[in-house]
This record gives structure tokens, sequence and C-alpha cells, in this order.
């Protein structure tokens, strides 16, 4: 490869970890080698290596990268919003935004495929958490907390199954056209957040 071909070691690994995220939202953790990333990426698997220490190391990080990737986008939609009602609109809008747009890492996150490894799907859960969480500040905090936390469950329940059906009953050809999944997103995060907010607020305090 000559020299105004190669990329610099930060522009190699950002290749590496889209390869990786491809490849282990289409087939799943166990199904992915190392040898499948370096193949696809066009590397050496020593090369390879030099990045990431192990299959394991190199999908904790693309975990933990999209969860804060989502996390942020949900809190810093819904923080700019004018009201409670505004906020849980805003909150939908960054999710089903982040799915139309981000439609590979969350297919990582909640994909079929679930690592039989403790550590692995404990991180997957914690990307769950951390969603949850981001939600639960959003609602009355004249609630118990362990009420809120168990309607910021079922809100994220929600809004997981809508992107489930979303996803597989769109074309991926619907897809490439970035202004129109920005459009159905904002459709659906408007539709869910009525309901949403319709029962939040007849939800009792007791």
């Amino acid at each position: 490869m000559s020299a105004a071909g190669r990329l610099s070691a930060a522009d190699r690994r950002r290749q590496l970890v889209a390869v990786a995220l491809d490849l282990f939202a289409e087939r799943g953790f166990n199904a992915t080698t190392m040898d499948d990333i370096a193949e696809r990426a066009g590397v050496t698997k020593p090369l390879l290596y030099q990045h990431f220490a192990s299959k394991r190391a190199l999908y904790l990080e693309l975990v933990d990268g999209v969860s804060h990737d989502m996390v942020e986008a949900i809190a810093t939609s819904a923080a700019a919003a004018s009201g409670p009602r505004q906020q849980v609109e805003a909150g939908f809008a960054a999710y089903f935004q982040f799915v139309a747009t981000s439609t590979t890492a969350f297919r990582l996150i909640f994909g079929s495929d679930i690592p039989d490894d403790p550590e692995l799907s404990g991180a997957l859960r914690r990307v769950e958490a951390a969603a949850v969480d981001a939600v639960d500040v959003l609602i009355d905090a004249g609630l118990e907390p362990e009420h809120r936390r168990l309607l910021a469950q079922a809100v994220m329940g929600m809004a997981e199954a809508a992107s489930r059906y979303w996803l597989a009953s769109t074309d991926d050809s619907d897809f490439d056209d970035h202004q129109a999944r920005v459009a159905q997103a904002t459709v659906m995060a408007r539709r869910l957040a009525d309901m949403a907010w319709a029962g939040l607020r007849s939800v009792h305090r007791d």
C-alpha cells in the first residue's frame, strides 16, 4: 500500500471499529472471528491485534461506545426541551433518530444474539439500564423511586418494541435517505410520546 493510502493509527482504529460493528450486528458475537474482521477490513490479523487485545475487548469497547452515544443523545435532546411533555417527545425523538441513523448499532445492542457470557451479556444489560436511567429523570419526581423506575422501564420497553417493529417492517432501501429517516423518526416519536404522556399524567402517586 502506498504512503498516501495508509491510514493514521486513529483512522485505522475507527475503521476497524466500524467493520467490527457491522459484523457483530450481522452475525453476532459468537459467529464473528478476528479473522473475519481483519479480512473485511483488508488488514492482517496481527495489525488488528495491535489495536485490540482480543475479540472480547473489541466487543466491549463497541458496546460502551454505542451506549454512551445513545444515552447522551437522549439526555441532550430532553434537556433542551421546554417542558415535561416536550421532554418526553424529545427523548423519544432522539432515541428513534438514533435507531434510524445508527441502525447497525441498535441491532448490536438489541439484536437477538446475546453472548452466552456473563461479562458480555452484562455489558448489554448495562446499556439498557443506562437508557432507563436517562428516561427515569424525565418522569415526575413526585413518584417514589421504585415507581418511577418501573415506569421508565416500561417506556423504554415500548420504544424498543416499536423500533424492532419499525426495522422489521421497513425495507432497507428506505434507510438510504437520511432526511426521510429523520422524518419517520420524528413521526414515531410524536405518536409514542402522545401515548406515553397520556399514561404518565394519569399515574397515581401511591
